[in-house]
């Protein structure tokens, strides 16, 4: 393994040359804490993909949330229900991730994660060659269908301090992602962003 250090920018050219090497569709999961910017990363990937010629769903895990009354079941600070039932992995995959390969379309949100209410968002067409850009936090390993990973990682010293102090009950669900997922092992592509301006891919 060795760390080699890129610009912002170079660490969106990885990944999308990663994603325009494939054809067909590939569904693509950007991961990492709040603070690593993954809808910004995520974001960032869509104009250089569309200006190859691909067609971009852009996705973000947050809209995908299981309703307030199961996921806040045990409570608002949880640590456990965070990282093991907020996402709804099963609306993921059936609305997004498999139907973009099956049916031909796709749901841009179900839910509103601040009200729970339905986004009553209509399905979009997903043709061949399709990438899916989904973004997200404590995603990696939840059983999401998806073809190539992206990790923003940090240290844990850079995780707590980038962790607001009304959210500090989520640092115990970030040490068992850590423990258990091992995101810097498992994912296809890990960018370290404990300085964002100076960041560097982890290459295997």
């Amino acid at each position: 393994m060795r760390v080699q250090p890129v610009t912002p920018d170079g660490a969106v050219e990885h990944v999308v040359e990663r994603v325009l090497a494939t054809d067909g569709t590939v569904r693509v999961l950007v991961d990492g804490h709040p603070s690593t910017g993954t809808a910004a990363f995520a974001d960032a990937t869509v104009a250089p993909l569309r200006a190859a010629g691909r067609p971009v769903a852009r996705v973000a895990v947050r809209d995908f949330l299981r309703a307030r009354s199961v996921r806040l079941e045990s409570g608002r600070r949880d640590p456990d229900a965070l990282l093991d039932a907020w996402i709804d992995v099963e609306a993921l995959n059936r609305e997004v991730l498999t139907s973009v390969v099956r049916r031909g379309r796709w749901l841009p949100g179900l839910r509103d994660p601040d009200t729970g209410r339905s986004t009553r968002a209509a399905y979009e067409d997903a043709p061949r060659g399709t990438v899916v850009v989904l973004d997200g936090t404590l995603a990696l390993r939840r059983g999401l269908d998806v073809d190539l990973t992206v990790h923003l990682a940090l240290t844990v010293a850079a995780e707590t301090r980038a962790t607001p102090l009304d959210d500090a009950w989520q640092l115990a669900a970030y040490g068992r992602y850590r423990r258990e997922v091992q995101p810097e092992r498992r994912a296809d592509v890990v960018v370290r962003v404990d300085h964002p301006d100076r960041p560097a891919l982890v290459l295997r």
